[in-house]
């Protein structure tokens, strides 16, 4: 961490207060806090009143179910008698005479092998 930024601190990001470059800024500042306030309050929209009393008229969600899923959930599934475990599927195995045998090029890179011709090539390659 001896090459980290002090973008990346751990201690925490949290703002200070803010400074003002003048106090006439700061007062300005405050002068149209003010009338931003009484304005809301003139029109009746505050912003924290008016969520609350949208939340309070909000109907809750209720989802609307269909009535073919309700239908289907009537239906009882059907009983085929077989309470036994089910059987391994057995793994294939090669039954053919045309291949040899299996060969390594390289990098564990298996290859069929057709003839003795091919496994002397194999053997011979190099990478």
């Amino acid at each position: 961490m001896h090459l980290a930024t002090p973008a990346l601190t751990l201690t925490g990001k949290r703002k200070g207060k803010k400074k003002w470059a003048s106090a006439e800024q700061k007062r300005q500042h405050e002068q149209l806090q003010n009338e931003w306030t009484d304005l809301l309050k003139r029109q009746g929209a505050e912003a924290d009143e008016k969520r609350k009393v949208r939340a309070l008229k909000a109907k809750p969600y209720v989802a609307a179910v269909n009535p073919r899923i309700a239908e289907i959930r009537k239906i009882a599934s059907k009983d085929s008698g077989h309470l036994g475990a089910v059987t391994i599927k057995q793994t294939p195995q090669y039954t053919g005479t045309a291949i040899i045998g299996v060969a390594t090029m390289h990098k564990s890179n298996a290859v069929p092998v057709f003839s003795s011709e091919q496994a002397h090539d194999i053997s011979k390659m190099r990478r």
